[in-house]
């Protein structure tokens, strides 16, 4: 995974491309009729269901925006919402306030959406060894705040792109020759880059998870569209050997079958890529 001072980063830059593409060269509706000194006050107000995320990336944007703006936060990310909530109070400029609005809206409605979706599968398997992972299909370019709002659902993060992890998926065994083939190229070029990476590799059937497991150095298998009695048989074989990780269509409705197999993943692009935003608002007070 990348470290803390790597996703600042991709916060830092999420925020500054954010505000660049919506202010362009002025808020000209704030301009043209809000006083440059004017103040005021608004709040964060929720009016849906679920698991409220982005308020610290909000504080973020306003820091950004306006050093000056002062954030009352009434609500900590992960925290469970209702209709009515208030989750923040912002005071300071009007325009800067303004300003920041739409930016602070579009990624907490998008960000708790995740978290709520998160949560509800982080639920399902309560009671189970099996944890809920995302993965990378996500929104480009701003795949930082996904993983984070996956995070606040209490769901755990996959690898973060590319070149956090080496993931040997089919399409890299079929070009390369093999499993075989793949893992040791892998491991070789690993070692001659001087790279400290885990490797997973994809199995699409019982008889590649033998062959994975006749190569030493694999961190975790997955586990690729199998069906429950095929899963239970991977998990079998597989023993303490590496971890095991379940994927492929698998829904809420399916997830604690999956659990139930033994695995030690299961992961789901749905909780990055199929969620209805929660609906928030700012209003002025």
């Amino acid at each position: 995974m990348i470290s803390e001072k790597k996703f600042q980063k991709e916060i830092d830059l999420i925020i500054a491309n954010a505000i660049r593409e919506d202010i362009g060269d002025g808020d000209h509706s704030s301009l043209a009729c809000i006083p440059e000194d004017a103040v005021g006050k608004a709040k964060l107000l929720v009016k849906d269901d679920g698991i409220i995320a982005g308020i610290d990336f909000a504080k973020q944007v306003f820091d950004y925006v306006d050093t000056g703006l002062e954030i009352d936060v009434k609500l900590e990310d992960g925290t469970p919402v209702k209709y009515g909530d208030i989750a923040f109070y912002v005071s300071g400029s009007s325009q800067s306030i303004l300003k920041a609005e739409r930016l602070v809206l579009n990624a907490m409605q998008r960000m708790s959406a995740i978290a709520t979706k998160t949560n509800t599968f982080v639920k399902e398997l309560e009671g189970t060894k099996t944890k809920i992972l995302d993965t990378r299909k996500t929104t480009p370019g701003i795949r930082a705040l996904e993983k984070w709002a996956v995070k606040i659902g209490g769901g755990e993060n996959h690898r973060f792109a590319l070149y956090d992890m080496i993931m040997l998926k089919d399409n890299h065994i079929d070009f390369c020759g093999g499993i075989t083939k793949a893992i040791q190229q892998t491991q070789k070029y690993l070692k001659e880059q001087s790279l400290g990476l885990k490797i997973i590799v994809e199995a699409r059937n019982l008889n590649e998870i033998k062959e994975i497991l006749e190569n030493d150095g694999v961190y975790r298998i997955l586990i690729d569209n199998f069906n429950y009695e095929d899963t239970k048989k991977a998990v079998a074989l597989i023993g303490n050997k590496c971890l095991t990780e379940s994927s492929g269509g698998i829904t809420l409705d399916t997830a604690a079958k999956y659990a139930a197999c033994g695995v030690d993943y299961i992961s789901s692009g749905a909780l990055t890529h199929s969620v209805y935003n929660m609906d928030l608002s700012l209003k002025a007070v």
